[in-house]
């Protein structure tokens, strides 16, 4: 298996459901959010939305994580996890220059999604005004 190191595969089924449940929900989270607020915008906004709302997510998702694992291990302590933005981990991710771990490749697939969805809009939308 490519992720076998993987933290993933160290959680029992029902933590893995859960880590798959909430990674789902965020990700909706994110798509719809960025939807939302292009709807009637031009392409370049689009995509600047949607690069802005991957870099939030890679950025502040891992705290959001973190406590879900803090719920599954009782021995983890109480602690902030997220500092600077990660630029090398947002670009290195985005561009599966760096896929070390299904987090790295969730985000990545993640990236283009937001770069489809926001390209896709684009014939969608009625003349511009």
């Amino acid at each position: 298996m490519v992720f076998a190191g993987d933290s993933f595969f160290t959680l029992s089924p029902i933590g893995q459901a859960g880590l798959l449940a909430l990674s789902a929900l965020l990700a909706a989270g994110v798509l719809s959010s960025a939807q939302l607020l292009t709807r009637t915008r031009a392409l370049p906004i689009r995509l600047v939305v949607a690069c802005v709302g991957y870099c939030l997510f890679v950025w502040l998702s891992p705290q959001i994580y973190y406590g879900y694992y803090h719920l599954l291990f009782d021995d983890l302590p109480r602690q902030w996890v997220i500092s600077w933005p990660p630029v090398k981990d947002i670009v290195g991710h985005a561009t599966f220059g760096i896929v070390d771990s299904l987090s790295a490749l969730g985000q990545g697939l993640l990236f283009w999604t937001l770069v489809a969805l926001a390209v896709r809009g684009s014939g969608r939308r009625g003349p511009m005004v």
